[in-house]
C-alpha cells in the first residue's frame, strides 16, 4: 500500500565524520523493534517448522500456519536492509529493490491478517460442531490453494507496487521508504480508506464473536477452567485476534489522521513510520504459540491461578 514514509530530520544532520552516525528517537525505536521482530521471528520460524513436520498436512489450520510461517519469512529477509538504513541513514541497494521492501510489509501485514482469519474461521467452524474436521481431501489441494493466494500476491500484487509505487513524486536515491506523495492521488487515498474501514470492522466482529465463545466455555466448563484443554483452544484462538488488535489496527486507526494531515506536520511521517514498524511485531506470533502451547506454561498459569485464588 503506498504511503510508506521515511523518518525525517527534526534537525539539521551534520555529514562529518564524528557525526555521521547520529540517530534520533524515531530511528532508536525503529531499529529496537525490528530488531526485536527479527530476532524472535526467526527464533519462531525456526521452531514452528520443525513442529509443523510432525503435525497434519492435509487440515487447513496447519495449511494456514505453515503459510503465517512462510510470510514471516519473507519480511524477515528484508528486516536487515531496513536496520541498516535507519542505522546508516543512506539506502545503497537501489530503488527497485527499496520497492520491494518498503511494499513487503504491506504485503506481510494483509496475507498474516488474511491467514489469521482463515484460522479462526475454521476454529469456530469446529467449535460450533458446523464440521469435525475441515480438510484437504489431497495434499495438492492443500498446495493448489496456498499457490493461489501466493500468486495473487506476488505475481500480480508485487510486480505493480514496482512499478506504480513512486511513481507521482521525486525521490532521493540515496533515501527509501519516502513514498508519501502517492497519498496525495485520490485513488490511493480510496483505496486507504477502504482498507482502513474493512480491517477495523472486522476486527470488532472477530472479538465480539471471540469474547462470546469465551464467557459460553467458560459457563459450561466445570471446576477451574485453566485446566481444560477446550478453554486454551479458545484462549489460542484469542490470541490471534489480540494480535490484530496491538500490531495492525494502531496503523489502521492512526493512517486516517495521517492521510488528512501529512502536510501540516512532517512529524508525522516518524509517527506513521512507527505504526507501520509495529506491524512487523505480528512476527513474534509463532514464538508465543509455540510457548504458550508448552505444558511448562500451562502449569505456570495454573499454579498461579491457584496462588492467587488462595490470597
Amino acid at each position: 500500500m503506498p504511503g510508506e514514509t521515511t523518518i525525517s530530520q527534526t534537525t539539521p544532520v551534520d555529514t562529518s565524520p564524528l557525526n555521521a552516525t547520529h540517530l534520533d528517537v524515531p530511528q532508536y525505536i525503529l531499529i529496537t523493534i525490528y530488531t526485536t521482530a527479527f530476532i524472535g521471528g526467526t527464533i519462531g520460524a525456526v521452531t514452528m517448522s520443525f513442529l509443523l513436520v510432525k503435525m497434519n498436512t492435509l487440515s487447513v489450520t496447519i495449511t494456514a500456519i505453515v503459510n503465517l510461517v512462510v510470510i514471516h519469512s519473507l519480511l524477515l529477509l528484508t528486516m536487515p536492509f531496513r536496520v541498516y538504513y535507519y542505522i546508516s541513514q543512506k539506502w545503497i541497494f537501489g530503488m527497485p529493490f527499496c520497492k520491494a521492501v518498503s511494499s513487503m510489509i504491506h504485503i506481510h501485514m494483509y496475507l498474516t491478517f488474511l491467514f489469521y482469519m482463515i484460522t479462526l474461521i475454521i476454529r469456530w467452524l469446529i467449535f460450533f460442531q458446523w464440521k469435525d474436521k475441515v480438510e484437504f481431501y489431497r495434499k495438492l489441494h492443500a498446495v493448489a490453494a496456498s499457490a493461489a493466494v501466493w500468486i495473487a500476491a506476488l505475481v500480480v500484487v508485487l510486480p505493480s507496487f514496482i512499478v506504480q509505487y513512486g511513481s507521482s513524486g521525486n525521490y532521493e536515491n540515496g533515501k527509501c521508504f519516502n513514498f508519501q506523495e502517492e497519498l496525495k492521488r485520490k485513488s490511493v487515498k480510496a483505496l486507504n480508506y477502504s482498507l482502513i474501514t474493512v480491517v477495523a470492522a472486522i476486527t470488532c466482529v472477530l472479538l465480539g464473536l471471540q469474547v462470546f465463545i469465551i464467557l459460553r466455555v467458560v459457563k459450561k466448563l466445570p471446576g477451574s477452567v485453566w485446566s481444560h484443554q477446550e478453554f486454551w483452544a479458545q484462549i489460542k484462538s484469542l490470541m490471534f485476534i489480540s494480535l490484530i488488535i496491538i500490531c495492525f489496527l494502531p496503523y489502521h486507526i492512526f493512517r486516517v489522521y495521517y492521510i488528512e494531515h501529512m502536510n501540516e506536520d512532517r512529524q508525522l511521517q516518524n509517527y506513521n513510520e512507527i505504526c507501520l514498524s509495529v506491524t512487523a511485531i505480528s512476527c513474534l506470533d509463532l514464538l508465543s504459540f509455540v510457548i504458550s502451547g508448552s505444558h511448562f506454561f500451562k502449569q505456570k498459569i495454573i499454579m498461579l491461578q491457584s496462588k492467587l485464588a488462595c490470597c
